[in-house]
């Protein structure tokens, strides 16, 4: 995993591959920041683990990839417009609304 360490405000200093690195960080955005870190460490320690990379730099442009790929795989269409939040939103309280009726539909079925 990374080593997370609160700098001074609106910083946190991140340590991934034997090295520190000080990253701009919003007041509430931390457990994020650290989140999104670890994951990284992890994806780095994978690539690493396999032993077919070799040196830092190469290691870390290879996670990199693999997380944008990811986060494309995701979109569905592979485009690259940024991810709609308000979208996703608009989705899930859709299901929640759709899980409600159909929950409420079998409650009367039952009284």
């Amino acid at each position: 995993m990374s080593t997370v360490q609160k700098s001074e405000k609106g910083a946190l200093t991140l340590s991934l591959l034997g090295r520190e690195f000080r990253v701009a960080c919003p007041e509430g955005e931390e457990k994020a920041l650290t989140a999104s870190a670890d994951y990284l460490a992890k994806r780095i320690k994978e690539i690493r683990d396999t032993g077919k990379v070799a040196g830092n730099e190469r290691i870390a442009i290879m996670a990199a990839l693999n997380i944008a790929h990811e986060l494309m795989s995701n979109r569905g269409n592979g485009s690259t417009a940024a991810v709609d939040g308000g979208e996703f939103r608009r989705r899930i309280v859709a299901m929640q609304e759709a899980v409600d009726a159909a929950l409420a539909a079998d409650q009367k079925k039952l009284f």
